[in-house]
């Protein structure tokens, strides 16, 4: 019987000692505190330390005299933390919570950075990533967040950044475009490759890609024995780049880059996407 009696005071001294330890850690500090402990942690690099002073900074006083600097800071600490969908996450709440503010310039800035970076990850940091070969998927959302931006602030100070990333994903997306083309090419997929290359003449024409669809836009024409199309092709890429190595000594049009093999009737039929490697 003591000993039961014992056990039961062991393990109530062991829990009360455990509801102080919890409390001691629960205890709210000054706002002002928790904000000067954010701002000396992202001042030493210590984002993940700028982080918590600033969940704890909102959790405590969402009204506080530091509420708006600290939803900023919040936003910058997770970017640098590479938590980037975070970072949009409270990019999205500071819009939303401050449609008015004289830093909703940064917070949209700062949305589309985060979206410019979230296709590539952790992995182009460490190992060797071809972007030309992957999905675009967020970098249409960076491009509306900073054409929002330069839309509503004109002026703002991030807007010229913006202004370059938005060309930079315009030419990636061309780029991409372009890299299934030569895709569909050795796959003789040839309709296929010419739709490519005319989605980069119809709408990325500032591109540095446009040369070489024009290209395939000829030759695939030609394959397809549209000859007026593969004329015209031909015209619009000797207007725009009379120099382009597609055109020999005499300036004639001379590229054959449409390779023909034999292929199974397997890829024929699905366009060369399943055929014999």
């Amino acid at each position: 019987m003591r000993s039961v009696v014992r056990l039961l005071l062991v393990t109530t001294a062991a829990l009360m000692i455990s509801a102080c330890a919890s409390n001691e850690q629960e205890e709210v500090l000054p706002e002002e505190t928790y904000y000067e402990n954010a701002r000396d942690a992202m001042n030493s690099g210590n984002f993940n330390e700028a982080e918590l002073n600033l969940d704890y900074l909102e959790t405590y006083y969402p009204f506080g005299r530091y509420a708006e600097q600290a939803q900023l800071d919040l936003i910058y600490a997770r970017y640098q933390n590479l938590d980037l969908e975070g970072a949009r996450a409270a990019a999205d709440r500071f819009l939303r919570l401050n449609p008015q503010s004289d830093h909703a310039d940064y917070a949209l800035y700062m949305r589309g950075l985060a979206s410019y970076n979230l296709d590539i990850g952790l992995a182009a940091r460490y190992f060797p990533v071809d972007v030309a070969a992957r999905d675009p998927g967020e970098q249409r959302q960076a491009f509306r967040d900073f054409s929002e931006l330069l839309n509503r602030y004109p002026s703002s100070e991030y807007a010229p950044d913006a202004r370059q990333r938005m060309i930079a994903i315009r030419n990636r997306l061309a780029e991409l475009e372009l890299f299934a083309a030569r895709y569909y090419i050795s796959r003789e997929a040839y309709i296929a490759a010419n739709n490519r290359a005319r989605f980069i003449v119809e709408n990325y024409s500032t591109t540095p890609f446009v040369e070489e669809a024009l290209i395939i836009m000829a030759e695939t024409f030609r394959f397809m024995d549209l000859k007026k199309a593969s004329a015209d092709a031909v015209a619009m890429l000797e207007e725009n780049f009379p120099d382009s190595t597609a055109f020999n000594e005499d300036g004639e049009f001379q590229v054959d880059a449409l390779k023909r093999k034999d292929r199974s009737l397997s890829s024929v039929v699905t366009f060369g996407l399943m055929g014999d490697e």
